[in-house]
C-alpha cells in the first residue's frame, strides 16, 4: 500500500491524542513522508504506517463499512465518530450492528412507528437499527425454521441492557398476544428485566447501572410466531460485591430501594439511612443522578407482581434483604478464651437479634454458627471457636452465600412463572453478557468474565469467517482457506484439563494449605514457556494473561476463597431450621451423598455453564450487536478515538475487518466498479462492452493480478482499490491541470479586459473627482476669507464696545468713589464740630463751678469784714435801717436783673464768666451801704446759686449725653475706617485685574478722536454737608462709603492711589463759616446707585 502513496495524497498518520488523524502528504524521502496534518501540524511518519483516506466518502459516512473504499483502522473510526455526530448511533460492519451509546435520550428511534416501519421492512432496505437485527431474526425464524440468537457485547458502560431491553420488546411487539389477553408471556419477559436489574445491577466507574451478571434469554414461540414461553440463564453473578463496594461504586441496587421503601417498610425492618450500614457505606456514592429510589421501589414491586411473585413472597424477598444489611453490621471482639470471639457491643447484639428476627432463627445459633466451627474427624466432632477476623469473614461468607441463594432462587421463580412451551420449535435467544475488562485490580471475577469473552470472541470469529465464505460462493468465484488469528491457544490455557488455569485452582482449593502465592509459584512453574502467559516483575502472586483485546495482569490474592463453592454446615444447617419457609427453602436439607463427593468450585462450574451456552450458540445461527461506550465521562456529544479504537479492538470488530482484509475486503457490483474506474479506460466508451468485460479490462490495463470476477461484484485484494484509485488519483490530475491551464488562460484574459475597462473608467472618474475637488477647495478657500474678514470685524467692534463700556463703567465709578470720599470727609467734619461743642460746654460749666467756689471763700471772707464792721456800727446801723431797706431792694433788684443778664450773654456767646467782673459788681454797691443791707444780698446770692446749681445739673446731663454720642459716633467711624480699607483692597484688586482694560482705556483716552471729549468732561465733586445731627446719623446709616475725588487731569489718572484716603477732623474753628444746607444731596453720590 505504500507505493500507491504520492505527494498531494491524503492520508492517515498515527496521533498520540486522537489515535488517528488526516493529512496531506507534502514530500516523501524513501521510506518517511513529511505530512501536514489538518490542524496544521507537520509530521514525519513511515511510509508503512500511513493508510489511504478515501476523499470522496460521504459527508455523512456510510451506514455499512463493508461498503468503505478503504477497509482499514482509521476508516471505521472515522465512519463511526461521522455518524455519531448526527446522532446516528447505529452502523452496519456486514451483518454486525454497532451501537454507540449516546448517553441521552432519543425517543423518535424508539416510537411504534417505527417499529411498525422496521416491521414491514428487509434487512439492510432502512438505515441501520436495533429492530433491524431483531427483524431479520424473527423473519428467518419463521421463514426458515432456524433458531437464531443475537449476541451484545460490549464493556460496562456501552449501553448492553438498554439495547436488550429494546431487543425484547421489539420481539413481543413481533410476536404479541392482543392487550385483552390479560397477563402475556410477552409482558412477564419484559417485566422480568426491572427485577433482575433491582437485584443484579449496581453502579460502577464507568456505568450507572451495570450488570453485574450474564443473562442469556430463550424466548420461544408458536408456529404463528407468537411468544409461547420463554427462560431465563444467568452466569457468575459477582457475589464478594455484596461485602466489598469500592468508591465510588454502589452495592446492588434492592439495598438502596429497601432503605427508601414506605416508612412501614423502614419501620418493621428496622432500617434507615444507608450511610448507617456497613455494607453500603464503604462508598461515599449512595443516590445516582436522575434516580429516585422510592420511586424504583414501588416500581420494582409493580414488576414482581407481573411477572408472578405474589404479596407473600416479595416481603419474604425484602426481609432476607434486609437482613443481610443487619448481618453486616454485626461486629466481633476478643473473647474471654484465646482465639476466641464474641459480640462485640449492644449495637452489635442488637443487629444480631434483627437479623435472627428477620431470618427467624435462634439468636444464640446464630451467634454459634458466626463465631465458632464444628470439626469432623474419624475419632470425634470438634467445636473451634474463631478469632474475631475468621468471625468476620463468616459473617461475610454467610451473606454472600444468602444473596446468591436469594438471586438464583428469583431467576428460577421467573422462569416458573412466565413458563417453557415444551412443544416449541424455534426461539431466539438474546445473550447480554459482559465485556472485555480490564482494571487496576482484577480479580477472579474478571478472570471468568474474559475467559468468557475469549471464547465468544473465537465463536465470533468463526461466524465471521463464514459469512465471508458464504459471500465467495454466492458470487461463485475461485477462493482459497483464509487464515484468521485463532485465539484457541488462550481457552486452552485457561480450559483445559488437567494443565489449565481453572484445573489447577480448583487443585489448590482442595489442598488445605494452599495460598496465594503458592497458586502462582505453581501456574509461573507450569506455563513458564507460554507465549500466552506472563509473570510480572516485583510480584509473588500476579500473573497476566495475553488476551486477544490486550494484556491483563490478574492479582491471585482470593482467587482461592472466591473458587470455593461450597456451603458452611453451621451455616446450613441453621438456616434450613428457619421458621420462615422461604428462608429455609433457600437452604434444602443436603443429600447425604452429596457430602461425600468430590470438590466442587465456582471456576469449575462457570466453565460447565458457558459450555453449555456455547452448544446452544452453535446450535442456533448467531446474529451480533458490538456496543461501544464514546467517552468514560458519560457525557452525550462526546466522541473519545482511542476510547472507541480500543473497545473495537476488544470487541473484536477490528478483527472481523482483518478476516475480511485477509480474503477479498473490497467487492464491488460492475456498475458501481464503472462508475468509479471508467476514466482509466476511456476506449471503453467507443465500443459496447458487457459490464464484466469492461471491468476486466479497466483490471488488466493495469497490471493487477490476484482479482476475482464474480457474477455481480468484482473482488479486490487488500491493497488494490488503493492502487486503482492511485491511478485515477493520477489521470484526474493531469485531466485537471490541462482543463486548469486552459481555464485558467480564459479566466486571465477575461480578468485582463475587465481590469483595462475598469481602470479607464476608474481613471476618468477619478480625474472628474480630483476637479470636482479643486474646484470645492477653491469655493471653500473663499468663503473663508469671507468669513474671516466679517468675523474678524465682528470680533473688533465687539472689543471696542466691550472696551468703551469698561471704560464709562470704571470712570463712573471712580467719580462715585470721589464723591463718597468727600462725602465722608464732610461727614467727619461736621462730628468733629458737634464733639467741639459739647466739650467748650463742659469747660465752661467746669470753670463755673470753680469761679463759684471762689466767689464762695471770698464772699465768706467778706461777709466776716463786715460782720465785725457792722458790729461797730450797730448802732448806726439801727438809726438808718429803716431808711435804707427800700433802697437796698432796689438795688438787690438790680444787681440780680445785671447777674441774669450777665449769665445770659456768657451763654449765647459761649464765653466765661468773668469772675472778677461779677464780684466787683457785687461788691461795689456793699463798699457804699451799710451792714444792714448784707443780710439782703446773702439771701439774694443764695437763690441766684440755687439757680446756678440748676443749671449746672442741666449742662451735666446735656454735656453726659454729647460724650455718650460722641462715643457712638467715635465706634462708627472707626468701623467707617475698616470698611474704607476693606474697600481699598477690594479696588485694588479690581484694578489689578482690569490692568489690561487699563491699558486699552489709557490708549483710547490719549487718542486724537476721544481727547477732546475726555478733557471736557470734568470730575464733579459735591461738598455739601448736612445741617443737623439726625440728618447726619441717617446719611451716615444709608452709606458709610467714600471714595476721593479724582484728580481732573487725565495724565495722572493711572497714577491714581487709593491710599491716598485720609480721614480728616478739622478743628470747629475752620468749618463754622461752611453751611450744611444740602446734605441729602450728598446721598446721591452714593456707590450703591451706581451698582
Amino acid at each position: 500500500m505504500a507505493e500507491n502513496i504520492m505527494v498531494d495524497s491524503h492520508v492517515w498518520v498515527e496521533d498520540p491524542e486522537r489515535a488517528w488523524i488526516d493529512g496531506v502528504v507534502l514530500n516523501i524521502k524513501g521510506d518517511e513522508a513529511e505530512i501536514k496534518t489538518n490542524d496544521g501540524r507537520e509530521v514525519i511518519a513511515n511510509l508503512s504506517k500511513l493508510y489511504p483516506k478515501d476523499i470522496e466518502a460521504p459527508s455523512e459516512g456510510v451506514e455499512d463499512m463493508t461498503r468503505l473504499s478503504y477497509l482499514h483502522e482509521p476508516a471505521v473510526l472515522d465512519n463511526l465518530a461521522t455518524r455519531y455526530e448526527l446522532n446516528e448511533i447505529y452502523t452496519y460492519t456486514g451483518n454486525i450492528l454497532i451501537a454507540v451509546n449516546p448517553f441521552q435520550g432519543l425517543p423518535h428511534l424508539y416510537d411504534a412507528e417505527v417499529m411498525e416501519k422496521y416491521k414491514e421492512a428487509y434487512f439492510k432496505e432502512l438505515s441501520p437499527h436495533v429492530f433491524a437485527i431483531g427483524g431479520i431474526a424473527y423473519r428467518e425464524m419463521i421463514n426458515e425454521g432456524r433458531n437464531k440468537c443475537i449476541l451484545v457485547s460490549g464493556e460496562s458502560g456501552s449501553g448492553k441492557t438498554e439495547t436488550t431491553k429494546m431487543l425484547m420488546r421489539y420481539l413481543a411487539y413481533f410476536g404479541g398476544h392482543s392487550a385483552a389477553e390479560g397477563r402475556t408471556v410477552e409482558n412477564q419477559v419484559l417485566e422480568s428485566n426491572p427485577v433482575l436489574e433491582a437485584f443484579g445491577n449496581a453502579k460502577t466507574v464507568k456505568n450507572n447501572n451495570s450488570s453485574r451478571f450474564g443473562k442469556f434469554v430463550e424466548i420461544q414461540f408458536d408456529d404463528v410466531g407468537r411468544i409461547s414461553g420463554a427462560a431465563i440463564r444467568t452466569y457468575l453473578l459477582e457475589r464478594s460485591r455484596v461485602c466489598q463496594v469500592s468508591d465510588p461504586e454502589r452495592n446492588y441496587h434492592c439495598f438502596y430501594l429497601l432503605c427508601a421503601a414506605p416508612p412501614e417498610d423502614v419501620e418493621r425492618f428496622k432500617l434507615g439511612d444507608p450511610k448507617s450500614f456497613r455494607y453500603l457505606n464503604q462508598s461515599s456514592c449512595y443516590e445516582l443522578d436522575g434516580v429516585n429510589d422510592a420511586e424504583e421501589y414501588l416500581a420494582t414491586r409493580r414488576a414482581m407482581d407481573v411477572v408472578g411473585i405474589s404479596e407473600k413472597e416479595q416481603d419474604a424477598i425484602f426481609r432476607v434483604v434486609a437482613a443481610i444489611l443487619h448481618l453486616g453490621n454485626i461486629e466481633f471482639s476478643k473473647g474471654e478464651d484465646a482465639d476466641s470471639s464474641s459480640v462485640k457491643d449492644e449495637q452489635s447484639m442488637f443487629h444480631l437479634q434483627m437479623t435472627s428476627e428477620l431470618l427467624m432463627c435462634d439468636p444464640h445459633s446464630l451467634e454459634d454458627a458466626l463465631c465458632k466451627r464444628m470439626m469432623v474427624t474419624p475419632e470425634e466432632v470438634i467445636k473451634r471457636s474463631l478469632d474475631p477476623l475468621g468471625a468476620a469473614v463468616s459473617r461475610d461468607g454467610l451473606a454472600k452465600t444468602i444473596y446468591s441463594r436469594l438471586f438464583d432462587w428469583l431467576v428460577n421463580k421467573i422462569n416458573i412463572s412466565i413458563g417453557q412451551d415444551s412443544h416449541s420449535r424455534r426461539l431466539i435467544g438474546v445473550l447480554d453478557i459482559y465485556g472485555f475488562e480490564s482494571f487496576k485490580t482484577n480479580s477472579f471475577e474478571q478472570f471468568c468474565i474474559n475467559y468468557t469473552n475469549e471464547k465468544l470472541q473465537q465463536h465470533f470469529n468463526q461466524h465471521v469467517f463464514k459469512m465471508e465464505q458464504g459471500e465467495y460462493q454466492k458470487e461463485e468465484i475461485d477462493w482459497s482457506y483464509v487464515e484468521f488469528v485463532d485465539n484457541q491457544d488462550v481457552v486452552d490455557l485457561i480450559e483445559k484439563k488437567p494443565g489449565g488455569i481453572i484445573a489447577l485452582l480448583d487443585e489448590a482449593c482442595m489442598l488445605p494449605k494452599s495460598t496465594p502465592e503458592t497458586f502462582s509459584e505453581k501456574l509461573y512453574h507450569t506455563f513458564k514457556d507460554h507465549k500466552r502467559f506472563m509473570k510480572p516483575k516485583l510480584t509473588r502472586s500476579d500473573f497476566t494473561l495475553v488476551h486477544y483485546a490486550g494484556d491483563v495482569q490478574y492479582q491471585s490474592d482470593q482467587f482461592l476463597d472466591k473458587n470455593k463453592d461450597y456451603v458452611v454446615a453451621e451455616h446450613q444447617d441453621l438456616l434450613n431450621a428457619s421458621k420462615c419457609s422461604f428462608v429455609s427453602g433457600l437452604f434444602p436439607p443436603l443429600p447425604k451423598e452429596s457430602s461425600k463427593s468430590k470438590f466442587s468450585s465456582i471456576g469449575a462450574r462457570f466453565k460447565l455453564q458457558l459450555q453449555q451456552l456455547m452448544e446452544t450458540l452453535n446450535s442456533t445461527e448467531p446474529h451480533y450487536i458490538r456496543c461501544v461506550k464514546p467517552n468514560n465521562l458519560l457525557q452525550p456529544t462526546v466522541f473519545d478515538n482511542a476510547n472507541v479504537l480500543h473497545q473495537l479492538r476488544s470487541g473484536g470488530v477490528l478483527e472481523a475487518i482483518r478476516v475480511k482484509c485477509a480474503g477479498y475486503p473490497t467487492n464491488r457490483t460492475f456498475i458501481e466498479f464503472l462508475n468509479r474506474f471508467l476514466i482509466l479506460a476511456p476506449e471503453i466508451l467507443k465500443g459496447e462492452y458487457e459490464a464484466e468485460v469492461a471491468c476486466k479490462w479497466i483490471l488488466e490495463k493495469k497490471g493487477l493480478t490476484g482479482y476475482q470476477i464474480g457474477k455481480s461484484k468484482v473482488f479486490l485484494r487488500a491493497g488494490q482499490m488503493a492502487e486503482l484509485d492511485a491511478h485515477r488519483t493520477r489521470v484526474l490530475g493531469e485531466s485537471a491541470r490541462m482543463i486548469q491551464g486552459q481555464v485558467r488562460t480564459r479566466l486571465t484574459r477575461e480578468r485582463f479586459v475587465l481590469m483595462r475597462r475598469a481602470s479607464v473608467n476608474i481613471q476618468a472618474n477619478w480625474r472628474g473627482n480630483l476637479a470636482r475637488k479643486i474646484s470645492k477647495d477653491m469655493r471653500r478657500e473663499e468663503a473663508a476669507i469671507k468669513i474671516q474678514k466679517n468675523l474678524r470685524r465682528q470680533i473688533a467692534k465687539k472689543d471696542y464696545g466691550k472696551t468703551k463700556s469698561s471704560a464709562l463703567t470704571l470712570q463712573s465709578g471712580v467719580r462715585t468713589m470721589a464723591a463718597r470720599h468727600e462725602f465722608r470727609y464732610k461727614l467727619t467734619t461736621r462730628a468733629a464740630t458737634v464733639i467741639q461743642a459739647y466739650w467748650r460746654g463742659y469747660s465752661a460749666i467746669s470753670e463755673y463751678k470753680k469761679l463759684k467756689r471762689v466767689s464762695l471763700v471770698c464772699k465768706s471772707n467778706l461777709r466776716g469784714r463786715i460782720a465785725r464792721k457792722r458790729l461797730g456800727q450797730s448802732k448806726q446801723a439801727d438809726r438808718k435801717e429803716e431808711t435804707e431797706n427800700e433802697r437796698k431792694v432796689e438795688l438787690s433788684n438790680r444787681e440780680e436783673e445785671a447777674v441774669d443778664m450777665s449769665f445770659v450773654l456768657h451763654s449765647e456767646q459761649k464765653k466765661p464768666y468773668n469772675t472778677f467782673s461779677v464780684v466787683s459788681q457785687i461788691t461795689d454797691p456793699i463798699r457804699d451801704t451799710e451792714i444792714e443791707s448784707l443780710t439782703a444780698e446773702v439771701e439774694m446770692l443764695k437763690a441766684l446759686l440755687q439757680v446756678e446749681k440748676q443749671r449746672a445739673d442741666i449742662s451735666e446731663r446735656k454735656c453726659a449725653e454729647a460724650r455718650e454720642l460722641g462715643e457712638r459716633r467715635r465706634k462708627r467711624l472707626e468701623e467707617t475706617e475698616r470698611r474704607v480699607y476693606q474697600l481699598q483692597d477690594s479696588l485694588n484688586r479690581l484694578l489689578y485685574s482690569m490692568s489690561d482694560q487699563f491699558s486699552q482705556l489709557k490708549s483710547i483716552l490719549r487718542s486724537p478722536s476721544m481727547s477732546a471729549s475726555t478733557m471736557a468732561s470734568a470730575p464733579v465733586v459735591r461738598d455739601d454737608l448736612a445741617d443737623s445731627s439726625e440728618n447726619s446719623e441717617a446719611s451716615s446709616s444709608d452709606s458709610d462709603f467714600t471714595f476721593p475725588a479724582p484728580s481732573p487731569s487725565s495724565d495722572n489718572f493711572s497714577t491714581f492711589n487709593p491710599n491716598q484716603l485720609q480721614v480728616i477732623v478739622q478743628d470747629l474753628s475752620t468749618t463754622e463759616a461752611k453751611g450744611t444746607e444740602s446734605y441729602d444731596s450728598d446721598k446721591e453720590g452714593g456707590f450703591e446707585d451706581y451698582f
